[in-house]
């Protein structure tokens, strides 16, 4: 177990590099401007326009768009950051936020790494090795194994012995790749197979491991924050249970299905977890929930989370700030955890396009209305003008609110949703509000399935009312410039509207035709 150490002094830190891109940047960069540190942006081709770009205090090209090319490239990222002076690097999330080597080899260049120890993230890098981790620390885990499986007859026979229906899990792995369901024992087999080919894929490894299937839980993950001083405290939870294809979609904090008495519990298992693997900074243990209330450690996350922004607003802690502050040497001032106050519920906006079976959607952003008012917050990495491609992750933003209430956060969203207005591409907007209206959300009744299961069901909704009136009148607006254009051309003998030259308005998709179009009237 983690055990307090001495303290240590503080660290200067005076210039970080964010060796990330968009949304994540920008909000570094932010951080860091609060806390009067400089940033140092990297950008790719792609990225060279930017938000994340021009907001930091400098800026270093590091190669093409592919991710290859630039923002995986770990040993240049450390030279880049030696050469501009930085004390610091910030991995942000995603790339290489996780890679134990990378974070060793910045710790090895005499830098800061602002985030875990190398060996935590080693620790809990694999999920076989997390879940002996967890056990040891007294942390309920699923039933299965906590070594990869030699071969199908052994799978058969674990199987057997747990109970069907089991998963068969990588065990480098995330993000649902080299995950396979098996409901009897004839599937073992196959399922074993294709699991490995995917984890060998994908993480470069193909060992594989089985565990119980729990059916219908929920996703609830806890926020822990622990200094270098020995202390760590859980920052309350969050519900991720709106998925598609194990990918979230939908956060929000706290949960509906978890009581204070169970928000304590599962606290003190995250915390434990994190004690056991010497963590420090800000990670996440994710949980399974079952209906019977009984919960199951899956993994932590070595790093900060996409949906950390609701945490920050019913806790009232900038948990990127305590990240720097902490890898500076600071100690956490609060050792009691605040309840949460309010509620708030993320929307991760992505270029992808619903009616299309989330096809990706690219082109130029032509036009971005950001949503304002009373408790509503924007991280973005986008503005108009912005080049949507398929090199990186289709998200775009997030959208998060903040309400006293479940219910007014709700409202509050489908409020700040209409307002969003992206055009020159498809995004999941239409797809968010389909979900903020839907009975069963606004319930609190779901489960990881649920979204799988009633997809076919949101995208067939018609739009609602107020969207058929705003299509109805544009309609009409078009029509009546139709009639005027015919008009011109009547009294001239000719054309005299210019929109019919080659090349002119008529050339373009209207305003009108994307505003149907992002309404889903097709």
């Amino acid at each position: 177990m983690h055990s307090a150490v001495s303290t240590p002094k503080l660290r200067p830190l005076t210039k970080v590099l964010i060796a990330n891109r968009g949304e994540i940047a920008l909000r570094i960069v932010r951080a860091c401007r609060e806390l009067g540190i400089a940033s140092v942006a990297v950008y790719s081709d792609a990225d060279a326009n930017a938000p994340h770009v021009r907001a930091a205090d400098e800026a270093v090209h590091i190669g093409p768009a592919p991710a290859s090319e630039s923002y995986l490239r770990g040993d240049h990222l450390i030279e880049v950051a030696k050469r501009v002076g930085a004390d610091a690097v910030h991995p942000g999330y995603g790339f290489l936020s996780e890679r134990e080597w990378f974070a060793r080899g910045v710790r090895d260049a005499g830098l800061i790494w602002i985030g875990p120890p190398a060996e935590a993230i080693a620790a809990m890098g694999s999920k076989t090795a997390a879940r002996t981790l967890a056990i040891s620390a007294g942390t309920p885990v699923v039933p299965g194994t906590t070594e990869a499986l030699r071969d199908a007859t052994e799978a058969e026979t674990l199987a057997g012995q747990f109970g069907y229906p089991v998963l068969l899990k990588a065990a480098a792995g995330g993000g649902g790749k080299g995950m396979r369901l098996v409901r009897e024992a004839s599937e073992v087999a196959n399922a074993l197979a294709s699991a490995q080919r995917e984890a060998k894929s994908s993480f470069g490894d193909d060992a594989v491991y089985i565990e119980k299937y729990i059916e219908g839980p929920r996703h609830v993950e806890i926020q822990v924050l622990a200094d270098m001083h020995g202390n760590c405290i859980a920052l309350g939870e969050r519900e991720c249970s709106i998925q598609r294809r194990h990918q979230k979609m939908i956060e929000e904090a706290p949960s509906v299905a978890v009581s204070p008495a169970l928000r304590k519990r599962m606290g003190d298992a995250a915390v434990a977890a994190a004690k056991a693997a010497g963590y420090q900074s800000a990670g996440t243990c994710e949980f399974l929930l079952a209906k019977n209330g009984e919960f199951y450690f899956l993994e932590m996350n070595t790093r900060i989370q996409v949906e950390h922004p609701v945490t920050e607003l019913v806790m009232g802690i900038d948990l990127v700030q305590w990240q720097l502050r902490i890898a500076r040497g600071e100690e956490l001032p609060f050792l009691v955890p605040p309840e949460p106050n309010g509620w708030a519920i993320e929307c991760r906006i992505t270029s992808d396009d619903p009616a299309n079976g989330f096809l990706p959607s690219t082109g130029r952003i032509t036009h971005l209305q950001l949503p304002a008012g009373p408790g509503v917050r924007w991280d973005g990495g986008i503005t108009t003008g912005s080049v949507v491609g398929l090199s990186y992750d289709p998200m775009l933003a997030k959208l998060i609110v903040h309400a006293p209430t479940r219910e007014l956060a709700i409202a509050r969203m489908e409020r700040a949703l209409r307002e969003l207005v992206i055009d020159g591409i498809e995004t999941s907007r239409e797809f968010h509000l389909r979900v903020m209206a839907d009975a069963d959300y606004r319930a609190g009744n779901v489960t990881i399935q649920w979204l799988e299961q009633k997809l076919p069901q949101l995208l067939a909704q018609q739009p609602p009312a107020e969207t058929t009136r705003a299509v109805a009148i544009a309609a009409a607006l078009l029509a009546e410039r139709d009639r005027a254009g015919r008009g011109r051309t009547s009294a001239h003998g000719a054309s005299g509207d210019a929109s019919a030259a080659p090349g002119g308005d008529a050339a373009r998709p209207s305003a009108w035709a994307a505003l149907a179009r992002r309404e889903g009237l097709r």
